[in-house]
């Protein structure tokens, strides 16, 4: 028979047991000490504990060791992954690990438009407040166009390569797929001459064509006259802002096209994939001359007198417009 005051032990165990699991399962599931949203990142190879004193020390938690031991306890605590995470107001424990476990990695993006020199790219980087470290100008020509995800704290440096090496990778890829009898005859031509149709046209449709005008003036050894080369020099790809200067058409450096037959010396800005394409397959034209015509594309001319007759045709346009 048990007694009274077995019965009353046995009581106080099951009551101490009962609030026992409710205190480590409450802890686990209730709700955090965290009063508003913060983002928390998890470094590279970083262990369970020390992302957990990393979460206490921010108040993400309220215990580093109580969290470890349940994250081990529950499973998932060898699964975290490094990255940037936005963890909500009040998260529970188990939430907090869910979100570090779980692919929910806050994702920052750097975008090279298309034809933004490297000057820009540059400026672009060093605005990015949430890289770190120093960099230089990149290489004209060497960054290709598009939109780089990163992440906070990561350096500059690292992530200009990734663009450099798309470029590079890019290139390679279509350079293997050319068109036979190219004008251009190594990659880095193809690089620079596709530099002048990206500036040279804002429509996509137009590429191939105004590729197809430049190889054939190269193959005649005409001079290209195309304007962006003339700019370049002068504000290293960034907008004029005015007209050009008849001492700059006539000016005679390693890239104005206007005073030297051939490529210039280097590219004029960072063409996309679709130039780098147009150049490396261009369009089978014997047109060696075009005029704007007023839609923001080009009119195309085989002959002098043709085009001469477009480009009257694009004065004509001009006036109407009050222009000149």
């Amino acid at each position: 028979m048990i007694s009274r005051r077995g019965c009353g032990l046995a009581a106080v165990v099951a009551v101490l047991l009962v609030g026992g699991l409710w205190a480590f399962f409450g802890g686990w599931y209730g709700s955090g000490p965290l009063e508003k949203e913060q983002h928390f990142i998890v470094p590279n190879g970083a262990s369970l504990s020390t992302v957990a004193e990393r979460l206490e020390a921010q108040g993400v938690i309220r215990s580093a060791t109580g969290f470890a031991l349940r994250a081990r306890v529950f499973g998932g605590g060898s699964g975290i992954k490094a990255g940037e995470f936005a963890i909500p107001r009040g998260a529970s424990p188990s939430r907090v690990l869910a979100i570090i476990s779980s692919d929910e990695v806050i994702r920052r993006f750097v975008t090279v438009p298309e034809g933004m020199p490297s000057i820009m790219v540059y400026e672009r980087l060093k605005a990015q407040p949430a890289l770190t470290g120093d960099v230089a100008v990149p290489q004209e020509g060497s960054v290709l166009p598009d939109s780089y995800a990163f992440e906070k704290g990561e350096s500059r440096e690292a992530l200009l390569r990734r663009m450099q090496v798309a470029m590079s990778r890019t290139v390679q890829e279509l350079w293997a797929k050319r068109a036979p009898d190219l004008v251009v005859k190594t990659p880095a031509q193809a690089v620079i001459l596709a530099s002048i149709v990206e500036k040279e046209t804002g429509k996509p449709s137009e590429r191939r064509m105004v590729a197809g005008l430049y190889s054939n003036r190269l193959k005649t050894g005409m001079l290209l006259q195309a304007d962006p080369t003339i700019i370049y020099p002068i504000t290293k790809g960034k907008r004029l802002g005015r007209r050009i200067l008849q001492s700059e058409i006539q000016a005679v450096n390693g890239y104005n096209t206007y005073t030297m037959v051939g490529l210039p010396q280097g590219p004029i800005t960072n063409p996309s994939r679709e130039s780098i394409a147009a150049v490396l397959n261009p369009a089978r034209t014997d047109a060696l001359y075009m005029v704007a015509d007023g839609t923001g594309g080009h009119v195309f001319a085989s002959t002098l007198q043709e085009h001469n007759r477009n480009v009257a045709k694009w004065f004509a346009i001009r006036r109407e417009r009050g222009e000149l």
